[in-house]
């Protein structure tokens, strides 16, 4: 399935909804916007999660046909990209069970742009506030924001990628990764501490 370009147009649920409607009904164009909508998203979440950029773009291909074959048993009771994350991260820590053995993985920088098919895609950060990981970025310390987020275990680095690097409500991660919402917060202040402190042993007091 290629990759095509985002979508310009701002989309909502009430956009998806009409469109998985009308895919249901085999119509392939209106799932290749969807496609186009949230590809970009989804190879940002499996690129994090995994820090393999071939990795990732397999994982979203083989998340965007699964979600395709599975696109009747939507039933709507949560958001289209909180249904399509959940296939993502479960497809992406599948893989990265299956690719933890490797070595040598090139490093990535978490800000990151990587090109596509059609164009460049930019992988995106929140909007809302600035967070650590936002500011520490802009001092030009990726490659070891990068290191100590990869160095997370992975129950505390999806967390810290869903909701810093994705702005992905509590709701909404707790309903991706089927976990209490107060679970997700415990977890994400840990990932928070652990990243900080991981920071500071390597480069100092930065904040």
């Amino acid at each position: 399935m290629p990759y095509a370009a985002m979508d310009a147009q701002a989309s909502g649920p009430a956009d998806d909804a009409a469109l998985i409607s009308s895919a249901r009904r085999g119509d392939l164009n209106a799932f290749e916007t969807l496609v186009s909508r949230h590809q970009t998203r989804m190879l940002n979440i499996s690129l994090r999660l995994i820090g393999d950029f071939d990795d990732a773009c397999e994982v979203v291909q083989d998340a965007f046909l699964s979600a395709y074959k599975n696109l009747k048993s939507f039933r709507g009771e949560s958001k289209f990209t909180t249904w399509l994350t959940a296939i993502t991260v479960n497809l992406s820590k599948n893989r990265l069970r299956h690719t933890r053995s490797r070595q040598g993985h090139e490093a990535f920088s978490i800000n990151e742009h990587f090109p596509g098919e059609n164009g460049q895609m930019t992988l995106d950060l929140p909007s809302k506030e600035r967070s650590v990981l936002s500011k520490l970025e802009q001092q030009e310390v990726q490659y070891h924001v990068q290191n100590c987020v990869k160095a997370l275990e992975e129950d505390f680095r999806e967390v810290l990628v869903l909701r810093d690097l994705q702005d992905f409500s509590y709701e909404e991660i707790g309903s991706i990764l089927n976990i209490r919402e107060g679970t997700v917060k415990s977890r994400l202040f840990r990932a928070r501490e652990m990243v900080k402190d991981c920071l500071k042993r390597i480069i100092g007091e930065l904040l």
